[in-house]
């Protein structure tokens, strides 16, 4: 029943982008709900970066395992060096954000990592020979211009030489996360969950010394609750999230991805007034509306006709 179901799915192009429409939908929205999980585990952010890769790559293994029956080893071979590089992207993508956090304000980090989407989107036509249109480039700016008054920027503003390095790390951690959906757009394929779990392994290879060098490799503090957390964190915003989001990419178009890839910051923005009693002004409601406005106007009445197929 999986395999007809999953013919059914390939043979038709427009259901095709409808499941992957909704898997990237989940997979922002399990990504969004990652900073109140991270709140409660008082560890160092690469350690955790480290323990939510590796956690991660346990749980795709054996889901391989089950849903697959084995490792396509041949067809990873054939594209060892872009997945090498992605996964090495990955790791130093979070190396970078979360040394982003160190120097300026999550506010100001995320809206630097958030130009991904609009690098992406100008990106496209050049390496994935993807039409860049004036509509999907309206409602870019118009996401970004959301994300802007979301993160509360406009209101707070910027200062220092301390507040310019974070934000530069945070641009660097962006340019790493639209590398990492070019190259994986190219590589049509490999499984997605094959794919997944050799650049959660690579991205163990990255973070492991970074953790030995600038942090103590140590779980001393950590209760059996925070410890629970963790291990949600590795498997459902790492290892379901990024299975998700990585086989959703191949079937949707670099602009579709970089437009609903704001899910995740709004939604966590939203979830932090609600849980964690963080406030939200109005400049960030407008922002909400403005990004969410930006991504269905996008979307409407396009994905059938220009999405890419598999």
């Amino acid at each position: 029943m999986r395999e007809e179901s999953a013919l059914q799915i390939k043979s038709n192009p427009g259901r095709r982008v409808a499941v992957g429409r909704g898997m990237l939908i989940l997979a922002m929205s399990i990504f969004g709900t990652i900073g109140i999980f991270r709140r409660l585990i008082p560890l160092p952010s690469g350690l955790v970066a480290l323990v939510r890769a590796t956690i991660g790559a346990m749980f795709l293994l054996a889901l391989i395992l089950v849903r697959q029956g084995g490792f396509s080893l041949a067809t990873v071979k054939k594209h060892w060096l872009p997945l090498l590089c992605s996964g090495a992207f990955l790791g130093f993508n979070w190396v970078l954000l979360f040394e982003a956090y160190k120097y300026t304000s999550v506010a100001t980090a995320t809206l630097c990592y958030y130009m991904a989407p609009v690098l992406l989107i100008f990106a496209a036509p050049l390496f994935l020979g993807e039409r860049l249109t004036v509509k999907r480039v309206l409602c870019a700016l118009t996401a970004l211009g959301g994300m802007v008054l979301v993160s509360g920027v406009a209101e707070v503003g910027f200062s220092g030489l301390s507040e310019w390095k974070g934000m530069l790390l945070g641009l660097a951690a962006a340019v790493l996360y639209a590398a990492i959906v070019t190259v994986n757009k190219r590589m049509t394929d490999v499984p997605p969950l094959d794919k997944t779990l050799v650049q959660f392994l690579v991205s163990v290879a990255v973070l492991l010394p970074y953790v030995l060098l600038s942090e103590e490799l140590s779980f001393a503090p950590l209760s059996w609750q925070s410890a629970l957390l963790l291990i949600a964190v590795g498997v459902v915003h790492t290892g379901l999230a990024y299975a998700l989001y990585f086989g959703a990419i191949p079937r949707l178009s670099a602009g579709t991805v970089a437009i609903y890839s704001y899910i995740d910051p709004i939604l966590a923005v939203v979830l932090s007034a609600v849980f964690l009693k963080e406030s939200m002004t109005l400049y960030g409601v407008i922002g909400a509306v403005l990004i969410l406005a930006s991504a269905l106007i996008g979307e409407y009445r396009r994905e059938e006709k220009q999405e890419d197929p598999i």
